[in-house]
C-alpha cells in the first residue's frame, strides 16, 4: 500500500495554474425551446406555427484554428555525450554562474547567456546555479536553493525550446547537482 505525499507549496501553485487554464468541453447544444405541453389541439397547430415562425438562432460558425507550431521536445543529453563531456572529450563552449543572482536576475542572464551562446555556435553550455546555502537571513525551508530548483523549470518552458535541445545534471567535476549541462540548438 502507498502512501501519499502531502503536495508542496510550489507543486500547490502548479497545480492550481494548471487547473485555472483547463476550459470545460463543450455540450452538445440544448434545444431552442423546451417541447410545449398538449393542452388543446387548437392551440397544438398555432404553435407549431409559431415555432416554425421563429427563426433558429444560427449556429456559431465552425472557425478553423490554425495550426500552432509546437515546441520540440526536450531530449536528453545521453549517457555516452555526457561522459564525453565529464571527461574533457567534448568540450563545453561557454559557462554561466548565476551565483548571487535574484530569480529575475538569473531569468535574464540565462536567456540573454543562451541567445548570445547559440548565436556564437555553442553546442553544449555548463550553467552553474549552486546548491543553496539556505544561510542567508530571510531564507527560510522553501527558498533553499530556488535557482537549482528554477532553472530546470525555465529550460522546460516553451520559450526556451527554440534554443535548448535538452539538459541534465553536471558531472561532480563541474559542479554535480549545482549545475547543468545544456546542449543547445543550431542557430537559425
Amino acid at each position: 500500500m502507498s502512501r501519499r505525499r502531502p503536495l508542496s507549496d510550489e507543486e500547490r501553485a502548479l497545480w492550481t495554474g494548471f487547473a485555472r487554464s483547463i476550459k470545460p468541453l463543450n455540450r452538445s447544444n440544448k434545444p431552442a425551446e423546451p417541447p410545449a405541453a398538449d393542452n388543446s389541439t387548437a392551440d397544438d397547430s398555432s404553435a407549431r406555427e409559431t415555432r416554425r415562425s421563429t427563426p433558429r438562432p444560427a449556429a456559431a460558425p465552425h472557425r478553423e484554428k490554425l495550426p500552432e507550431k509546437k515546441a520540440p521536445p526536450l531530449a536528453p543529453l545521453g549517457r555516452r555525450l555526457k561522459q564525453r563531456v565529464a571527461r574533457g572529450r567534448e568540450q563545453i563552449d561557454a559557462r554561466l554562474d548565476l551565483h548571487g543572482f535574484t530569480q529575475a536576475q538569473a531569468h535574464r542572464a540565462l536567456v540573454r547567456f543562451l541567445r548570445g551562446a547559440q548565436a556564437d555556435g555553442a553546442r553544449i553550455v555548463l550553467v552553474v546555479t549552486g546548491k543553496g546555502t539556505g544561510k542567508s537571513a530571510n531564507a527560510d525551508r522553501s527558498e533553499h536553493g530556488v535557482l537549482k530548483r528554477q532553472v530546470p523549470m525555465w529550460l522546460a518552458l516553451p520559450e526556451f525550446r527554440p534554443l535548448v535541445i535538452g539538459f541534465e545534471d553536471a558531472h561532480v567535476g563541474h559542479g554535480g547537482q549545482g549545475a547543468l549541462y545544456v546542449r543547445l540548438r543550431r542557430g537559425g
